[in-house]
């Protein structure tokens, strides 16, 4: 048998059909990848909007593997639910099988060379004379790699097709569909290419080497044969990246053995439906890898949050870390990994104001720590040890942010991260002016002087009102209210520090403190305004957008200037 079969060329057909994919891929995703990275991002909140967005941007990408990464990230940087990450990863099965109606209309229907070969010369043509331009030079890897599918799909017919002419299929032995299904999950998983296992699937049905029923065996195999490398991908990972591989094995897993089942029924349902037309085998397995994985979507539907509960309990959050959004997401993902980074900066502003509050004797709401699942300050702790901790803290978020910043980004991309930046120093430029004048808090409670027990408590009741608000405002989802009352803060504070001014001025004409106990008070009285105002700043380029903060300046009459100076 092998010698009438040409080895060479259907391994040359194959890679050719391989290259050809992997051009298109990376064309389309460089032609409209941010598009499609905004769809997925916005256009899945819900079941049915999820499956429809997986299916969708998967039918265009023609790789699952590339909406599985993006599904990862959107997780990871907290934007998207799990249950909906589910979602995009059912319905990215459903695109998949647009390749074989591709492969089975373009590929048998049509005189293949008739289009490869001009597909693959004015696309050569435009990479050489049109290859400055970034857009003009993807779409002519778009041409090229049709031409190449094609071209691969037509060496693939023309090595089987000879085989055929001296092969009796009738003389192989029939050991049932399960070996059949094998053989798909492990030419997917050792080509890493389900597209090309369906390419083959496709070339030896029409080539009548192998019958319908093994050809839908070998296809519900190859629908498994994904998972593996999505599996690969997960070793040594994150928690989040491993739940999402589960639900890709469990869904295709399911989908397979529910698939077997009722494969005579469904390969009836389609001979049937081939009856009323042409009779055309090739287009009845197309139809068939869609059938079983719409039939294997709608199975799941329903149980779609308890699967996204059970992946939680299988793989739970049990790595303590110090940051809670960046380290699930990778750099090169722009959307995402800013996203992430946005959310990391809140979370490290809610830890600074658990900070200043644990720093200054301020009693700190547990619904505020559990909101934001911080973990309480213990009292007999060195409060610079916690401060230690949020350093370490931002030196990551400076890590991640630089690698990001290392990655093409647009302008817009650019001006954020360094927007975020700039808000994670005058977070802890906040936090570490609290820590330096602790101590004088400390004194001034202790003291046997009236008026400074009496300052004293004034802050903290001041500072707790302050510090109470700006956890509000960090968890309103109305931007537009956070800049009106960023602005209404500043203007009580500026009323506060005039009655403390008059207040201290009174005291020092009456003598009731002394000249250093005056200083110090002026010292603290600005380290608190300037913390302040740094988180202010911080919560202000962190929530809102440029219009939002030019219509936070045009608000106040004031201007924030903060001491930049090193937080080390």
């Amino acid at each position: 048998m092998t010698e009438n079969l040409d080895v060479w060329k259907l391994l040359a057909g194959l890679g050719i059909f391989m290259f050809g994919m992997f051009l298109m891929e990376e064309s389309v995703k460089n032609l409209a990848g941010r598009s499609f990275k905004k769809f997925i991002r916005e256009y899945t909140r819900g079941r049915i909007r999820s499956i429809a967005s997986g299916a969708f941007v998967t039918a265009i990408l023609q790789s699952s593997s590339a909406v599985s990464l993006m599904v990862l990230a959107f997780v990871g940087a907290g934007i998207m639910a799990m249950e909906n990450a589910i979602g995009v990863i059912l319905g990215s099965n459903i695109g998949t099988t647009a390749t074989a109606w591709i492969v089975a209309f373009f590929g048998f229907k049509v005189n293949i060379e008739a289009y490869s070969l001009p597909l693959i010369g004015i696309g050569g043509l435009g990479l050489i004379f049109l290859g400055q331009s970034v857009r003009y030079s993807n779409i002519s890897k778009l041409l090229v790699g049709f031409g190449f599918l094609f071209m691969g799909l037509d060496y693939m017919k023309t090595s089987v097709e000879q085989l055929t002419q001296t092969f009796d299929i009738t003389s192989l032995p029939d050991y049932g569909i399960l070996p059949y299904a094998l053989v798909g999950l492990m030419l997917t998983a050792i080509m890493q290419s389900s597209s090309a296992t369906i390419a083959i699937v496709l070339t030896a049905l029409n080539a009548e080497v192998i019958g319908f029923n093994h050809a839908a065996a070998m296809v519900v195999g190859a629908n498994v044969g994904t998972t593996v490398t999505v599996i690969l991908g997960t070793i040594g990972s994150t928690q989040i990246k491993k739940r999402v591989a589960l639900s890709h094995l469990t869904f295709n897993g399911v989908t397979a053995i529910v698939g077997l089942l009722l494969l005579p029924v469904m390969v009836w349902f389609i001979e049937l439906f081939l009856r009323t037309g042409n009779n055309d085998t090739v287009m009845g397995i197309a139809l068939f890898h869609t059938l079983f994985n719409v039939i294997g979507v709608l199975l799941f539907l329903p149980f779609m949050g308890i699967l996204a509960k059970w992946l939680l309990r299988v793989y739970p959050d049990r790595t303590k870390r110090l940051t809670k959004h960046i380290h699930q997401v990778s750099p090169d993902v722009s959307d995402a990994a800013i996203a992430s980074l946005r959310n990391e900066i809140v979370q490290l502003i809610a830890s600074v104001l658990q900070f200043n509050r644990a720093a200054l004797s301020i009693k700190v709401d547990s619904e505020f720590e559990n909101q934001f699942e911080l973990k309480p300050i213990k009292k007999d702790a060195p409060i610079t040890e916690h401060y230690e901790q949020l350093k370490l803290l931002q030196a990551e978020i400076f890590t991640f942010s630089s690698k990001v910043m290392s990655f093409e980004l647009d302008e817009e991309e650019t001006v954020r991260a360094n927007s975020l930046l700039h808000a994670s120093r005058m977070t802890m430029y906040a936090a570490k002016t609290i820590k330096d004048v602790a101590h004088n808090f400390d004194e001034f409670e202790d003291s046997e002087n009236e008026f400074l027990n009496t300052t004293t408590a004034a802050f903290r009741k001041h500072l707790n009102k302050l510090y109470g608000k700006l956890a509000e405002l960090i968890l309103m989802e109305n931007h537009s209210q956070i800049g009106a009352s960023l602005g209404k803060i500043l203007k009580k504070m500026r009323k506060a520090d005039a009655e403390f001014v008059t207040a201290l001025t009174r005291s020092s004409s009456q003598q009731v403190i002394q000249e250093l106990e005056i200083s110090n008070l002026l010292v603290m009285n600005r380290a608190l305004i300037q913390s302040a105002r740094q988180l202010i700043l911080a919560i202000k380029e962190v929530m809102l957008s440029e219009e939002e903060e030019a219509l936070f300046e045009r608000l106040i009459d004031v201007e924030l200037e903060v001491d930049d100076s090193d937080a080390y």
